[in-house]
């Protein structure tokens, strides 16, 4: 019984230091402030090439920023579901993170490489959650 007690004392310490998030956009503002200019800013890197420290910077940003989308993404609330959502959301951090790195080596062609991966983490995720995805 002694050990019963010291595993709901532990459980309760556990749940208290949890963090408490609080959702403050919603899923279309992740989506259009955040998600949608991240990924242009990827997708459309050779319209403007970075070419000054300044401007490299800022490709760094951006993908940082799209990698901490997919977190977003699965934050408690905002999850839609445990498995393809979680997948989904997965491969945008990864994609995010590795566009990160490449800008960290300023390496516009493995940035450029991405854009396959980051497209497809776009449309298998808006194909299952966005009813008439596609459609005309």
């Amino acid at each position: 019984m002694r050990n019963f007690g010291w595993m709901l004392f532990m459980a309760a310490a556990a749940m208290a230091q949890a963090p408490a998030f609080q959702r403050v956009g919603t899923m279309s503002q992740l989506m259009i402030n955040i998600i949608y200019p991240t990924s242009d800013a990827l997708f459309y890197i050779e319209r403007t090439a970075p070419k000054t420290e300044v401007e490299w910077n800022g490709i760094r940003n951006q993908a940082l920023m799209l990698a901490e989308s997919g977190n977003l993404l699965m934050m408690p609330g905002r999850a839609r579901d445990q498995e393809n959502w979680i997948k989904d959301s997965k491969m945008l951090v990864d994609v995010g993170a590795a566009a990160y790195k490449a800008a960290q080596a300023k390496d516009m062609d493995a940035i450029l490489a991405l854009n396959d991966q980051l497209y497809q983490s776009c449309v298998v995720c808006h194909q299952q959650y966005r009813p008439n995805y596609g459609k005309k």
